[in-house]
């Protein structure tokens, strides 16, 4: 077989010679590039000289000098780079060649002496520039490319010039220092940039292999701002910067400091700064942004979106759990009333109308006073006809929350007819199939089920699979269905808030048997009881009873997002939230809170 191929290549080497010149040439470059590939350079160096005597062609020129460095003819490499200088003299990237052959031979003082010279070659002449830093990049000269374009700003008086080519090439030298300069020198020239510039910046930051850039531009902004105090530029990306740290906290002190130093700009920056907070659950800082307009006066421009915004944060630290009592739910309560006396209740109140319904009966008990408020809300003209569906679902919950569970369930069956083919009407008929299921006819909220399975939202495909092997595993475990009615007795009473009857109901469940196929279910619910309980620490040790004796269970991957939840944000255990998120991420790779765990693994991380 070697003997073979011996005679093979010289046979394909001749074959490439022969009269069909395109093909040949095609072939050619394909052997060259094999051959280079592979190690073979001077197989490869017979080629690309072959084919670089055909034309002038660059690709061909760079291959053969390559070849003759690495296989060190130093000689033939200076004789094709000056060759080629005669033809093209002004072709400033031949200079940098020429170098590198001299340090290539350990020469190294007459090789910058090359370099030198192709940088005082340079003039307004912009066409060389490119080709000029490439090669310093291609042989590692760094600094000689940076100093290429440097020359050329310096030659044409344009600072504004390559401005994406030396933070790149800065970036690689690590020269973190020169980088932010020249993010902050171009927004000097052009603020109208700005945008720009942060694109790049946070490329530039999620690209950085340690805190070094980040502390850089943390750093020169600080001293750019000392030295500039009245640039607003400055402090505008201090605030960015701040919140693309996750600093919410800093990043409303720069916009509050702002506010005071340039009235005219009405808080601007601190809505934006709040609203920002608010959707990344930074709520107390969202709720100070608001409240700090809130006391600018009804003639501010941000009034009504800090009215609003200051009620909708309220409302989600007590949606997510967070500590409350009936005093402070009576206020926040008289407090949604005072501004639906003052903004009136309108498509732009409509949020506040939600909110103040789901606060009034899952957290008030006052299920009459919530479903009044959706009627007022459906009663609003010109609502678009997504939006009032959305709100009769809401209803739908709200009736089936109150016992009313025939009218909840027409409510789930118009909203599906007329969200037939969206997310909307698989939501509605989920939750119509959940009322079945409470309702104990298993088949047919089994049969609903599996259609929803196939659900375009992953979110309903997944909640349908969850509860349709509930129903299926549990309806072939016991013939009579009596503990999945038990069960089913729990949930319902949990959905209704009956925290107390609930929990006993499960315990039930749990006496029924030592090996029920429900029991990993049971856990789940008893931890889901006393979140809403506010009892933290006894939900984190069922849901890690449940993920340590059941970790091949579908509620498996539930139990460790709950308890990461729970040690992030109540029990403030951020070490245990970690370990909770890589695990899920580890050992649950296909779970439907698999993006949302990287989020929060690498925020926690990186803090």
């Amino acid at each position: 077989m070697k003997k073979l191929r011996i005679i093979l290549i010289p046979c394909m080497v001749a074959l490439l010679f022969g009269p069909w010149d395109i093909t040949a040439q095609q072939n050619r470059e394909q052997m060259a590039a094999y051959y280079y590939d592979h190690g073979d350079f001077t197989q490869a160096a017979q080629l690309y000289e072959t084919l670089y005597q055909q034309g002038n062609n660059k690709y061909y020129y760079q291959r053969l000098l390559a070849t003759y460095l690495e296989l060190e003819q130093y000689r033939e490499a200076t004789k094709l780079v000056q060759q080629r200088q005669k033809k093209l003299p002004k072709e400033l990237s031949l200079i940098a060649d020429e170098g590198n052959i001299l340090l290539k031979q350990g020469q190294e003082k007459k090789g910058r002496k090359c370099f030198e010279k192709a940088i005082e070659q340079i003039t307004a002449n912009l066409q060389p520039i490119p080709d000029l830093a490439m090669a310093f990049l291609s042989i590692g000269q760094n600094e000689y490319a940076a100093r290429t374009y440097l020359t050329a700003r310096s030659k044409t008086r344009n600072k504004s010039l390559y401005f994406n080519e030396l933070i790149g090439i800065y970036q690689r030298m690590g020269d973190y220092k020169a980088m932010t300069n020249e993010y902050f020198d171009l927004l000097d020239q052009q603020p109208g940039m700005m945008g720009s510039i942060q694109i790049s910046m946070q490329r530039a930051l999620k690209e950085a292999p340690d805190e070094q850039l980040a502390n850089g531009v943390r750093q020169a902004l600080v001293n750019r701002i000392q030295e500039h105090p009245n640039n607003q530029n400055y402090i505008e990306m201090l605030i960015w910067f701040s919140l693309q740290e996750n600093d919410f906290r800093f990043a409303l002190e720069q916009a509050e400091a702002v506010d005071a130093r340039f009235p005219d700009k009405n808080g601007q920056q601190v809505i934006q700064v709040a609203q920002i907070a608010q959707n990344n659950n930074v709520l107390d800082v969202a709720a100070d942004g608001y409240r700090y307009l809130l006391a600018k006066g009804k003639e501010n421009p941000y009034y009504f979106d800090s009215r609003t915004g200051e009620l909708e944060v309220e409302f989600s630290k007590i949606d997510k759990g967070y500590s409350t009592d009936s005093k402070r739910l009576e206020q926040l309560k008289k407090r949604y009333q005072d501004a639906f006396e003052e903004l009136g209740k309108n498509e732009h109140t409509l949020t506040l109308m939600r909110h103040y319904a789901s606060l009034m009966a899952y957290h008030g008990g006052d299920v009459q006073a919530a479903v009044n408020m959706l009627d007022d809300a459906l009663e609003i003209p010109r609502l678009k006809p997504q939006t009032r569906d959305e709100v009769k679902l809401e209803l739908a919950d709200l009736l089936l929350f109150g016992g009313q569970t025939w009218d909840a369930s027409l409510l789930y069956m118009q909203v599906e007819k007329a969200n037939k083919n969206d997310v909307l009407g698989a939501m509605a008929k989920l939750r119509n199939a959940k009322l079945s299921y409470y309702n104990h006819d298993f088949e047919w909220a089994k049969s609903q089920l599996e259609v929803l399975r196939a659900s375009t939202s992953k979110l309903v495909a997944n909640d349908a699979m969850e509860l349709s092997l509930l129903i299926s595993d549990n309806m072939e475990d016991d013939s009579t269905y009596t503990t999945l009615e038990t069960f089913a007795d729990a949930d319902l009473l949990l959905y209704r808030g009956m925290l107390d009857s609930a929990w006993s109901t499960f315990d039930a469940v749990s006496r029924s048997s030592l090996s029920h196929p429900l029991l990993d279910e049971v856990l789940l619910r008893k931890a889901q009881i006393r979140i809403r309980q506010g009892r933290h620490v006894e939900a984190d040790n069922l849901l890690q009873r449940l993920v340590d004796f059941y970790p091949d269970e579908i509620t498996a991957d539930d139990a460790l997002m709950l308890r990461a939840e729970i040690n992030e944000n109540q029990l403030k255990n951020i070490d245990a939230a970690i370990e909770c998120y890589e695990k899920l991420l580890i050992e649950y790779p296909t779970s439907l809170y698999t993006d949302q765990a990287r989020k929060r693994y690498n925020q926690l991380k990186n803090e």
